[in-house]
This record gives structure tokens, sequence and C-alpha cells, in this order.
């Protein structure tokens, strides 16, 4: 039955907008956020491409740590494709040149002769090479 008088004596009619119970103190009592607007699809896009950029670091970072070997081996690769091709445009825009073809055959046709007569035909000078390979292959890979 109090509780019925509280619920009339709401006044309804204040100035204020709010209504409140007679007697209770309003200051102190926690107040709701004013409600927000709906967002419109394109500001729903917008958020979600503003959170995914805001992330992206953090995603190809953890793309680099899982596949770091794939990748270093796939750029390798593409470098080494680009670099021949690269390297065969050159030698087909020298051998184009006259004269610049049949010199260089020339000189790639006396140097493997020196080399066979040289290294290739005794023992002791296939001794030498293999030694000489062999110094190469340690100074290289520091064996």
């Amino acid at each position: 039955m109090a509780l019925e008088q509280e619920f009339n004596s709401v006044d309804v009619a204040s100035s204020t907008s709010t209504a409140a119970l007679e007697g209770v103190d309003t200051q102190n009592l926690p107040k709701l956020p004013p409600a927000r607007e709906p967002e419109t699809q394109w500001q729903q896009i917008n958020r979600q491409i503003s959170q995914f950029l805001d992330q992206l670091p953090y995603y190809l970072n953890q793309f680099w740590v899982a596949y770091k070997l794939p990748l270093i081996t796939l750029v390798l690769v593409l470098v080494a494709t680009v670099t021949l091709k690269v390297v065969l445009t050159v030698l087909n825009a020298i051998n184009d040149l006259p004269l610049l073809e049949p010199t260089l055959q020339l000189i790639g046709i006396i140097y493997s002769t020196w080399f066979v007569f040289r290294y290739l035909l005794q023992s002791s000078t296939r001794q030498e090479l293999l030694a000489e390979i062999r110094a190469f292959k340690a100074q290289t890979l520091g064996e």
C-alpha cells in the first residue's frame, strides 16, 4: 500500500525531464549513458577496416614468424629467375653485335682447349687440379 502511494506521488509535470520519487535524493544515483545512434552500414565497414589496419602489423609479424624460411626461399627463387632473365637478355644483345659473337666463341674454344691440355691429359696435372679445387672448397666453406 505504501508503495502505491509513492508511485502515485510521482510528479509527472515537473520542470525537469526526469521523474523522481518525492523525498529521494537523485543527485547521487548512477546515470545511464546516452543511447548511441545506430551505426550505418558504411560506419560499420569503416570501423572494421580501421580495426583490421590497426592489427595489420601484428598479423604480418605472425605470418613472417610462421613462414620465414619458405618466404626467404621464394624470394631467392624469384631473384634468381629475374637475374637469369637479365643475363640472358644481355647475352642476346651482345650476340646481336656483328663479329662479337664469333669472337667470344673463339675465345671460349681456345680457353677450353688450353684447360684440357693443361689439367686433364696427364695424371699429375689432374692431381694438381684436384688439390686446387679442395683448397678452394676449404677456403670457401671454412673447413
